[in-house]
């Protein structure tokens, strides 16, 4: 099987099958004598197992453990656990601070007037030239919680 036909298969992009084999993830693929490519069925498979992992957010380093592990038949199914259960404690940290960022601009976007006058809270937080006090939410992470509708100070400089 040439690349075009493993991609096709595998659903992982010929750039990309060429991107693992350069960094070792994957085996380099046989030659022809004119330096084509060849693939094989357990190629595909391969691909196939990177593209769900992929799919399901891990990074190129668990996904080199992972990969590591199911070829590995004496391996531990705790190993394998410990690193889903490292990836979801991920995911969850990147939700809550995707869920602080939407809340910021949320809030943000809320409080302009979006009207002709210039004052914008939005630009003005970006640009960190005002002062204020976050009301029951803890947007401080994203900047929002320097925004109070009702008090603003702009700093001259």
């Amino acid at each position: 099987m040439n690349i075009g036909d493993v991609s096709q298969e595998s659903g992982v992009s010929s750039k990309m099958i060429r991107y693992y084999e350069q960094i070792g993830l994957i085996p380099p693929a046989h030659r022809t004598e004119s330096g084509y490519r060849i693939y094989r069925d357990s190629d595909v498979h391969t691909l196939r197992f990177i593209r769900r992992a992929r799919d399901l957010g891990f990074s190129v380093n668990q996904l080199a453990e992972l990969l590591a592990l199911w070829s590995d038949h004496g391996r531990a199914s705790a190993d394998v656990k410990r690193i889903a259960r490292e990836h979801v404690a991920e995911l969850e940290r990147k939700i809550q601070e995707l869920q602080a960022m939407k809340d910021a601009l949320k809030y943000l976007a809320e409080h302009c007037h979006g009207d002709h006058r210039p004052e914008c809270p939005i630009l003005e937080d970006l640009a960190g030239a005002i002062e204020v006090e976050a009301k029951h939410m803890d947007l401080t992470r994203f900047g929002a919680g320097r925004v109070n509708p009702v008090r603003r100070k702009k700093q001259i400089q």
